[in-house]
């Protein structure tokens, strides 16, 4: 229960502060990459406050080195180094979707609860997007579709 209140909280804060900062409002989103015409800078505040964050909250959890988080057995970082086609047009179709759609993930989520259209026909497409990546992924790499995945046992 301690975990699903605390994933809950987790995750209040975040919506809140997606919506706080303008980025569930495609519009400003979209003025933000409108260089030549209504340009709006006020997200780079919104990002540079998350690096912040980043910054000092990487070096406060793992300055306690010898200390397991406080929720699982152990912290799950990525170990992959490589930059593959996979990462590089991932993170440009991300780019892309983001610039035309003026929503992230991020952003949208938490705008579900407006039942603009426009949102739920973006949430609708992102799902698409994830099941014909894993099927395109499955079909062109069988052994990742029948990899088991990383368990952990939650404290809590």
């Amino acid at each position: 229960m301690t975990r699903l209140l605390t994933t809950y909280f987790i995750g209040l804060l975040f919506g809140l502060g997606i919506v706080i900062s303008g980025m569930a409002n495609p519009a400003k989103v979209l003025n933000f990459f409108d260089f030549a015409g209504n340009w709006d800078p006020s997200l780079i505040f919104v990002m540079g406050g998350a690096l912040v964050v980043t910054f000092f909250g990487y070096r406060l959890v793992f300055g306690r080195a010898a200390h397991a988080p406080v929720m699982g057995e152990r912290y799950q970082l990525p170990t992959g180094t490589r930059l593959d086609i996979r990462l590089i047009g991932g993170s440009a179709l991300f780019g892309v979707g983001w610039g035309i759609a003026g929503f992230c993930p991020g952003g949208a989520l938490p705008a579900i609860g407006t039942l603009n259209p426009a949102v739920l026909t973006f949430v609708a497409a992102l799902v698409a997007g994830i099941l014909c990546a894993k099927a395109l992924r499955n079909l062109t790499n069988p052994a990742a579709a029948e990899a088991p995945r990383p368990q952990t046992s939650p404290k809590g």
